[in-house]
């Protein structure tokens, strides 16, 4: 089930409307009939390859499903499913492990698409909150004049001038275009699995110290 969610985002993430990343031509084909397309194969069959797995679980599942509890002679009907699951899944592994090492991140088409859909509207709450002292229920309705005053001007928040959110609400001060900096916006989080940068870090260290023992 993860090996799928993870190759489901690395097909949009590698598509044409995303362009997040881009597959190592080891992990990836062209298309039979459009020369211009990059198929991401290896992230599809890995994903199609978890129907297979559920597949030996449901047919495990349902041998058990009716014995009592000691040996019984059907039992030996769960050898092929859990042989082939394992195997399956570590293949899988193995291949996913090398198509993320080859491919590109495209980390600036990353950061532009995150211009888009007004992310730092909750750090403007927030901000009304803390530093003018706006209960949230009123500042959750600057926030949404906010948001409906860039989809006029077709700006997100975190690139809106200054003078727009002033005339929303006087109490808004200059320093508030901080607050709405997408790197500020990410580094905020900084509770446990948080988005801030130096969260982000120690899950890194931790997984490799994990992983090192193994």
């Amino acid at each position: 089930m993860h090996i799928s969610r993870l190759s489901e985002e690395l097909v949009m993430w590698s598509s044409y409307e995303f362009g997040f990343v881009e597959l190592s031509d080891e992990y990836s084909t062209g298309s039979s009939i459009m020369p211009q397309k990059k198929n991401p194969d290896v992230p599809e069959l890995l994903r199609g390859k978890t129907g297979r797995v559920y597949g030996s679980l449901m047919g495990l599942l349902t041998v058990m499903k009716g014995l009592p509890l000691a040996y019984n002679k059907d039992t030996q009907e769960d050898k092929e499913g859990v042989f082939d699951a394992v195997e399956t899944a570590t293949i899988s592994l193995e291949i996913l492990k090398e198509a993320i090492k080859t491919m590109e991140v495209k980390s600036h088409n990353m950061e532009s698409a995150c211009g888009v859909g007004h992310l730092s509207a909750t750090d403007l709450a927030d901000y009304l909150v803390e530093k003018c002292n706006i209960p949230f229920r009123e500042a959750h309705f600057i926030t949404g004049r906010a948001v409906a005053k860039g989809e006029e001007l077709k700006t997100d928040l975190s690139e809106m001038d200054f003078k727009y959110l002033k005339e929303i609400d006087e109490r808004i001060n200059e320093d508030v275009m901080e607050y709405l900096g997408l790197r500020h916006s990410m580094n905020a989080r900084t509770s446990e699995g948080g988005t801030a940068s130096e969260r982000t870090k120690e899950q890194l260290e931790y997984f490799k110290k994990y992983l090192g023992k193994k």
